[in-house]
């Protein structure tokens, strides 16, 4: 199971998240992002254009995972380093390790970090 983990702004549209998606070069099978932010039209947008399953993560899950990088604005709002790298792991399931740290859009409005794992 390939997961494809995003932490956006506001302000992203789809098109942010496309694009950091886009950076990986990597087709996922499904995507996370905390729970906060799974029904922004940006994120449920991308899932329904690509035809995948969606994961809301909820926040006490993101706390624990082994993130690579570290972000203040993530680690005020929901006490993680990264969103991004934090909800890929956790939607992949216990033992996930990440494929890719979190690449960052072209427009700075969102993130995305694969992960894979034995979810189901």
């Amino acid at each position: 199971m390939i997961v494809a983990g995003f932490g956006f702004r506001s302000g992203a549209d789809e098109s942010s998240l496309r694009s950091a998606l886009d950076l990986h070069g990597i087709a996922p099978d499904r995507l996370a992002t905390a729970a906060g932010k799974a029904q922004a039209a940006s994120f449920t947008g991308l899932a329904r254009a690509l035809g995948l399953p969606m994961v809301a993560v909820p926040a006490d899950h993101l706390e624990n995972q082994p993130v690579l990088t570290q972000s203040d604005a993530s680690r005020a709002s929901y006490r993680t380093g990264s969103v991004a790298e934090a909800a890929a792991l956790a939607a992949a399931g216990p033992g996930a390790r990440l494929l890719s740290a979190r690449l960052i859009s072209p427009d700075r409005l969102a993130t995305c970090a694969i992960a894979i794992g034995d979810a189901t």
